[in-house]
């Protein structure tokens, strides 16, 4: 087709042409903007009768999370007060059909790392605003509490301590969402007596990705339940869990001694893990050269004492802490005392680097919190956190040691790095979680912050580099690493990480999700993709 400039035409068509013309244009501009602005949202979805509301302008809250280096703006924000919310939107999009391109992200807390709580050009689901039933203990021989996907942990500690009890297994971080974590795992220092925290929930009420509404536990719809726990939202959201309870102390004797060799280190972590009388919480550190321990942003544990101090500092070495909490009530001191000096001469400490401190069982679990608002005052919690996890075998996490904190990390880290040994008979392995083949296997957590630099170095670059030499390492080793809370961008790696589980993960997806509506962020399954 051959096109005439407006000037040459006759001029008893010039108006008529020049209204064409911009009839045209405005409706080119009226198609461009339904297709790449916040209005891609269906007008049947707008129309929708909910408790709560969409938001279609302020939405780049949603765009953003914890690792702050990814960001897809959504096109709206639900903002739930009932469970029929989130189940009428996703059975909206359901009933749309394959041809539909919406996508929807539960988001608790906003804690993910790698923009697995974000959904571009689609809906997010702010979780903390789900209403429903109000939070619910139940006290006897077997308490538990009744909470909202979208509930804090923090919020059921303060709750459950009301009638002396608490959840058995935790984070070490929170100010998180129950959702969150048991989509994942939840793990803590506890992890190694009481398992994570997916392992230690009796009943889920989930909305799945054709909007159904289940109720599910080990004895009914026992499928969804354990494709739910860990299955990073892939299967349904969330929406109502049964928490198992305990009896809750009211105090901690807080341990922390060092060590030179990782050897003598890891064995002393392995027979704590396994031994009867041990303690609550066992955790390790690396303290990599001239990082030292006092500026670990992650506890408020810092001796007073400048002796002290000057113990916990690694002089150019790369050092191993052991941190370790025994639970106690005042009138069982005397007994923790001995039950601690029993259980510590046991081990193979420098003994000259024995700290121990007495805080309230509330202070200890929050401890990570006291440190976020001290970082956010510095404008130092915002920024990018590029973390890594994983989870080693026993029998190679020596090989693992010798050549990442041999070789690898030798100059200085970059945040708190943990590894500590868990036992995987405490994990049920029903759940959507993959974890290594062998009994006993570590957490080894790189929780790195990209602190600006005045320099104008680019620490982000430099962390990333390490963790991709990292991973390298462990793929090249054949170490049999799987990675926690794991992130991947192509299907042959989900493939690889999910290995002989990974068409069972596939058949749930077609039962639950047959249309990937959900957690479009994981970047696992896609329309265009074929599932297998």
């Amino acid at each position: 087709m051959r096109y005439l400039p407006i000037n040459s035409l006759r001029d008893n068509n010039t108006l008529f042409v020049r209204s064409f013309i911009i009839l045209l244009l405005t409706c080119i501009t009226v198609r461009i903007n339904l297709c790449f602005s916040s209005t891609n949202i269906p007008s049947s979805l707008r129309l929708l009768s909910l408790d709560g509301h969409f938001n279609f302008d302020d939405v780049d809250h949603a765009a953003r999370d914890f690792g702050n280096r990814f960001q897809f703006r959504p096109s709206a924000v639900l903002h739930p007060k009932s469970v029929s919310d989130i189940a009428n939107t996703i059975k909206h999009i359901w009933q749309m059909g394959p041809h539909s391109e919406i996508k929807v992200a539960a988001r608790g807390h906003g804690h993910s790392l790698q923009g697995q709580s974000q959904a571009h050009r689609g809906i997010v689901i702010h979780m903390e605003s789900l209403q429903g039933s109000k939070m619910q203990v139940h006290a006897g021989n077997l308490p538990y509490v009744d909470v909202s996907g979208g509930e804090l942990w923090i919020n059921i500690l303060h709750e459950s301590l009301k009638y002396g009890l608490a959840p058995k297994s935790w984070t070490d971080y929170l100010h998180l969402t129950v959702g969150g974590t048991l989509s994942n795992a939840g793990i803590s220092g506890q992890a190694f007596r009481h398992g994570p925290q997916i392992s230690n929930v009796h009943q889920l009420e989930v909305v799945t990705g054709k909007g159904e509404v289940i109720n599910c536990s080990e004895k009914k719809n026992a499928d969804l339940f354990h494709s739910v726990l860990g299955g990073l939202s892939q299967f349904g959201i969330i929406t109502r869990a049964r928490i198992s309870l305990e009896p809750a102390p009211e105090m901690v004797k807080w341990i922390r001694v060092l060590y030179l060799d990782f050897a003598t280190f890891a064995r002393d972590q392995e027979h704590l893990i396994s031994a009867k009388k041990t303690f609550d919480y066992i955790e390790g550190f690396v303290i990599i050269n001239r990082t030292g321990l006092l500026n670990n942003w992650r506890s408020t544990f810092n001796p007073q004492d400048p002796v002290q101090a000057s113990q916990f500092k690694s002089d150019g070495r790369t050092l191993f802490c052991l941190e370790l909490a025994k639970y106690f009530n005042p009138d069982k001191k005397d007994a923790a005392d001995e039950e601690v000096e029993d259980a510590l001469s046991q081990l193979e400490y420098i003994p000259s680097t024995l700290f121990q401190s007495e805080v309230a069982y509330v202070d200890f679990l929050d401890r990570v919190h006291v440190s976020e608002v001290k970082l956010r005052a510095k404008g130092l919690w915002e920024i990018p956190h590029p973390w890594l996890n994983l989870l080693i075998p026993k029998s190679k996490i020596h090989d693992f040691a010798e050549e990442v904190f041999g070789k690898i990390l030798i100059d200085t880290s970059n945040g708190p790095i943990l590894i500590y040994p868990l036992s995987k008979s405490k994990w049920d392995n029903r759940t959507s979680v993959v974890i290594p083949e062998e009994d006993v296997f570590y957490l080894v957590a790189f929780l790195s912050s990209a602190v600006p630099s005045s320099t104008g170095n680019d620490h982000l670059e430099h962390i990333l580099t390490q963790n991709k030499r990292i991973l390298d390492f462990c793929e090249t080793a054949n170490l049999g690493m799987k990675q926690y809370l794991p992130h991947y961008t192509t299907l042959e790696e989900w493939k690889t990480h999910f290995g002989p589980q990974w068409q069972a993960f596939v058949q749930r997806k077609y039962a639950y999700d047959p249309l990937a509506i959900l957690a479009p962020g994981q970047r696992i399954f896609h329309k265009t993709v074929p599932f297998s």
